[in-house]
């Protein structure tokens, strides 16, 4: 599976750093790129199984799609600003999957096996 192009835009208010919300909008998209193709979590005797990077794969960089950032102006007063974009990134590249394949991913991370016909 490849993407090629994701696009971010926030509004949220007067920006005082733009390239820590543009840091913060990437890195969450990213976080939950990785988190619906990889995330896999598992059990065994009651404990999780993942300890660190070296068991739970993250995205690699030759496998990060390009990301773009466009902050709309706001008058709004400053305030903090989270990785948003994190909650998002699951549902856009399951919809993405329904609409080219037709089948609907009802587990994650998302199994590049189930897509075959």
């Amino acid at each position: 599976m490849a993407f090629t192009l994701k696009v971010n835009g926030t509004a949220h208010s007067v920006v005082v750093n733009p390239d820590t919300i543009a840091a913060q909008v990437e890195g969450g998209a990213l976080f939950g790129l990785t988190a619906a193709l990889y995330g896999a979590i598992t059990l065994k005797g009651g404990r999780v199984e993942q300890s660190n990077f070296h068991d739970y794969r993250p995205m690699r960089m030759n496998e990060v799609p390009v990301v773009e950032t466009h902050i709309v102006k706001s008058t709004e007063a400053p305030g903090g600003f989270g990785e948003a974009p994190c909650a998002c990134v699951t549902p856009a590249i399951t919809n993405a999957i329904f609409a080219v394949t037709g089948k609907r991913i009802r587990t994650l991370p998302i199994d590049t096996s189930q897509l075959q016909s």
